[in-house]
């Protein structure tokens, strides 16, 4: 898990690329100090597995699936890239709750000053879009963002100069593409909400729910009820 706060700039140094999948070699300085074999690098928000390690570098597998939902494969050698440790057991939540699991991706549709800060419009699929909210989190390229603004195909964030300097974002421009992670609380709220199991008793089920094919109540007065709230 991590937390969409970015550690440092990294950049990548090589590409290996399969006919399917590909090799990143990944250069940094800040995320070494404790990162071993088989540890979880939060790659421009795509959570990767470090599995080579030598001074100043890693090296990450980057699967098929992770190429179509993400914007990795765009990548290219001195890319800078952001990234992130998997969050320690001790540490700071300075972010919000963030998988590495891409949902998709968006294109930058316009750059906007505002005194110090800078507003960044991102266009997005409608099923990226169903779970934006206004003032909620999302991670853009793996950094953890509050929600300004949403319009039917948009959302708005405001950028303060840290963000711009410590992250990749400030090399973006207008028709670039992001990759995008919804706030998963959201997700399993809604999905908790439309697939409820019902409850059907026989002998060896008797007071557990069992879901009966077809049927979808989600949250009822009797549901609350029978469970004590």
């Amino acid at each position: 898990m991590f937390t969409g706060i970015v550690e440092e700039v990294g950049r990548i140094l090589q590409i290996d690329r399969g006919s399917r999948s590909s090799i990143l070699h990944i250069g940094g300085k800040l995320i070494f100090d404790d990162l071993k074999i088989g540890d979880s690098v939060a790659v421009n928000g795509v959570c990767l597995t470090v599995t080579a390690l030598s001074s100043g570098s890693f090296t990450a597998d980057v699967m098929s699936e992770t190429l179509s939902r993400s914007s990795l494969g765009a990548l290219s050698r001195n890319s800078p890239v952001n990234l992130e440790r998997a969050m320690a057991a001790d540490g700071r939540f300075g972010g919000h709750i963030v998988s590495g699991h891409i949902d998709g991706t968006g294109t930058i549709e316009s750059i906007r000053k505002d005194d110090n800060a800078v507003w960044y419009t991102i266009k997005a699929s409608q099923k990226l879009m169903h779970y934006i909210v206004e003032k909620g989190s999302i991670a853009i390229d793996g950094i953890s963002l509050t929600v300004a603004r949403v319009t039917k195909d948009t959302f708005s964030v405001s950028i303060i100069p840290h963000t711009i300097n410590a992250t990749i974002l400030g090399t973006k421009g207008i028709g670039d593409v992001v990759n995008l992670e919804n706030d998963v609380v959201g997700k399993y709220i809604e999905r908790f909400l439309t697939d409820l199991p019902v409850e059907t008793e026989t002998a060896e089920t008797k007071g557990i729910p069992q879901k009966s094919a077809g049927q979808n109540q989600g949250i009822t007065k009797e549901f609350l009820a029978k469970y004590g709230y």
